[in-house]
C-alpha cells in the first residue's frame, strides 16, 4: 500500500511538473500548440528629412513605449556617419540621438521597428501619475464660448469618462451651434483640435494629454502620426478617438508617443520631417516565440535545445520521438496484449520506417530478416559459439544492406539508399533471437512475435511521423514528463488485456447460456 502511495505521489509529481511547464511556455512565453499557426508581423519605417545649415547637428527623436501585448523584434537605426546614442531606456518614454560636428544640404536619418501581437493577457496601462491641470488663458469670447459648452456638456454627464465622451462628441456634431462653429474653427487642422480638446478638459479640472500614434495598415506610405486625447478619471488613463468620442485603444493602433513633448528635435538643420511606412507580413508563431525569448535571454528558452547547434537540434528531432514510441509500445503490449520481440525492438524498426518510407521499410525489413534467419538457420548447424553466431550475421546483414543499396540505385530507387541507417546491429541480434525462438518454441512464435513487432513499429511510425507530434515533442519537450507519468500508471495495470477477452468472450456467451 506503501509502495502504491509513493508511484502515485511521484506520478502526480511528475505529471503536474510536465504539464505546468507546457502551460507556461504556451500562456506566458506564447508558444502555440499547432505548427501551423502564423503571426502578422508589422514593420514600421521612420523617415527623417531636414535641410543642415553647416553647424552641429544633434537629431531627438521620439520612439513608441514598450507594452505587455506587443512584442519588438528587431529595431535598426541607419544614417550617414552619424553618432548614435540613446537617451532614455525608460520604456514608457524612449528617446535616440544623431550627432554630427558639421553637416550641410540634404540629411536622412531611419527608424525601423518589426512588432507583433503576442496574444498575452495583459493590457497595457500607463504606470505615470497624472499632473494636475493647468488652466489656459484665453480672450474673454473664447472663454465665453468654451465656459458656455462645458455647462452644456457637463449638465449631461455623471463622471470623467462620460463628460469626455459627451465633450468630443458635441464638438465634432454635425450641426454645431455658434459657440460649437467659434471653438473648432473648421479651417484648423488635427493638433488644434487636439489642443482644444485638452484645453477645455483643463477647464473642467480634468487631467489630460495628447496620445500620437499609427493605424497599422499595410502598404500605407508617407503616413503621419493620429492625434488621441487620454485623460485620467482618478484612478486610470483613458483613451478617447478626438474625432468620434469612441474610448479605448483601437486594436490596429500603435502608441508612439504620450505627452506634449515633442516627437522630432533637430538642432543644426531646418524644414525637419517625419514621414512613417508601413508593411505586413507572415511569419511562424513559433520562430517569431523562439527568436524573442532568445533575445530576451528567457531561462526556460536560453537553457534548452534551442540554444544547441543546428546539427544538434536535428538529432534532438529524432531522439525526442522515443519516448512516443516507448508510450505506443507499452500500450500495445500491457493493455492490447501483443507480443513483440524484445521491448525496444519496435521502436527501433519505427525510426527505420521513418528514414526510408513506410512500404519500403517493410520490404526491405521482411527480406533482411528472412534471409538472416535462413543464414542463421545454416550456421546453427556448424556448432558456432554464440558469439561467433551474431558477428558472423551482423556481417550477412551488412553484406545484405549494401547489395539491396546497390541495386537499389540501379533501379533508380532513392528510398532504399536510406536503409544504410538501419539499426544493423539490433537487426543482426533480432535475427538471432528469432532463430532461437524458432528452436525453442517453433515457427508459429517467431511469426507471432515478429508480427507483433513489425505491427506495433507500424503504429508507432504513424504517430512518430504524424507532424503535429513531431512539432509538439520538439518544441514542449515536457511532454517526455507527461509520458512518463502515464508508463508509471499503465505500469500497474493487471487487468485483462484486449487480446485475453478476445480469447475468452466465447467462455462469457456459454457461462450465460449455462445460467438460462
Amino acid at each position: 500500500m506503501q509502495a502504491s502511495a509513493r508511484l502515485y505521489t511521484v506520478v502526480i509529481l511528475i505529471l503536474f511538473t510536465g504539464i505546468g511547464l507546457i502551460l507556461y511556455k504556451h500562456l506566458i512565453l506564447g508558444f502555440p500548440l499547432m505548427p501551423d499557426e502564423k503571426k502578422f508581423v508589422w514593420t514600421i519605417e521612420a523617415k527623417i528629412d531636414f535641410q543642415a545649415t553647416g553647424e552641429p547637428v544633434i537629431v531627438s527623436f521620439a520612439l513608441p513605449p514598450k507594452e505587455p501585448r506587443l512584442t519588438f523584434m528587431e529595431e535598426d537605426f541607419a544614417s550617414s556617419d552619424y553618432g548614435f546614442s540613446e537617451l532614455s531606456s525608460d520604456e514608457e518614454q524612449r528617446r535616440v540621438q544623431w550627432s554630427k560636428r558639421s553637416a550641410q544640404g540634404a540629411q536622412t536619418a531611419y527608424y525601423r521597428l518589426s512588432v507583433y501581437e503576442n496574444d498575452k493577457l495583459i493590457e497595457s496601462q500607463p504606470s505615470d501619475d497624472p499632473l494636475p491641470p493647468q488652466k489656459p488663458e484665453l480672450d474673454e469670447v473664447f472663454l465665453t464660448a468654451s465656459l458656455t459648452l462645458l455647462e452644456t456638456v457637463r449638465a449631461k454627464s455623471a463622471n470623467p469618462e462620460i463628460f469626455t465622451r459627451e465633450l468630443i462628441q458635441t464638438l465634432n456634431s454635425p450641426s454645431p451651434n455658434q459657440n460649437q462653429r467659434l471653438l473648432r474653427n473648421d479651417k484648423a487642422g488635427e493638433n488644434y483640435k487636439t489642443d482644444l480638446i485638452l484645453n477645455l478638459l483643463a477647464l473642467e479640472g480634468i487631467s489630460a494629454r495628447v496620445v500620437r500614434g499609427l493605424f497599422l495598415e499595410d502598404g500605407r506610405r508617407r503616413q503621419s502620426l493620429t492625434n488621441f486625447v487620454e485623460i485620467h478619471d482618478g484612478q486610470k488613463w483613458i483613451l478617447f478617438d478626438q474625432n468620434t468620442g469612441k474610448s479605448g485603444k483601437p486594436g490596429n493602433f500603435l502608441i508612439w508617443q504620450r505627452g506634449g513633448q515633442s516627437l522630432l528635435d533637430v538642432i543644426g538643420g531646418k524644414n525637419s520631417q517625419v514621414s512613417f511606412s508601413i508593411i505586413k507580413n507572415i511569419h511562424s508563431t513559433r520562430n517569431l516565440v523562439v527568436n524573442s525569448g532568445m533575445h530576451a535571454q528567457a531561462g526556460l528558452i536560453d537553457f534548452s535545445i534551442y540554444s544547441l547547434p543546428i546539427e544538434q537540434q536535428t538529432a534532438f528531432k529524432m531522439i525526442l520521438l522515443l519516448p512516443i514510441g516507448a508510450l505506443i509500445v507499452v500500450i500495445m503490449r500491457i493493455l492490447v496484449g501483443i507480443r513483440t520481440s524484445g521491448t525496444f525492438m519496435p521502436i527501433l524498426i519505427a525510426l527505420a520506417l521513418i528514414q526510408t518510407t513506410l512500404v519500403t521499410g517493410i520490404v526491405i525489413f521482411l527480406i533482411v530478416v528472412s534471409t538472416g534467419l535462413l543464414i542463421r538457420s545454416y550456421l546453427s548447424r556448424l556448432n558456432l559459439l554464440l558469439v561467433a553466431r551474431i558477428s558472423a550475421v551482423i556481417i550477412v546483414v551488412i553484406t545484405i544492406i549494401a547489395s539491396i543499396s546497390i541495386i537499389s540505385h540501379k533501379l533508380g530507387l532513392s528510398q532504399a539508399l536510406q536503409v544504410t541507417f538501419f539499426p544493423m546491429i539490433i537487426l543482426a541480434w533480432t535475427i538471432e533471437r528469432m532463430s532461437v525462438l524458432w528452436e525453442e518454441d517453433g515457427p508459429r512464435e517467431v511469426f507471432v512475435q515478429g508480427a507483433g513487432s513489425l505491427l506495433t513499429a507500424v503504429i508507432a511510425y504513424l504517430f512518430m511521423t504524424n507532424r503535429t507530434v513531431e512539432y509538439l515533442t520538439f518544441n514542449f519537450p515536457e511532454l517526455m514528463l507527461v509520458n512518463l507519468a502515464l508508463i508509471l500508471i499503465l505500469g500497474q495495470y493487471t487487468g485483462y488485456r484486449l487480446t485475453e477477452l478476445y480469447r475468452f468472450h466465447s467462455m462469457g456467451r456459454h457461462h450465460v447460456s449455462d445460467k438460462r
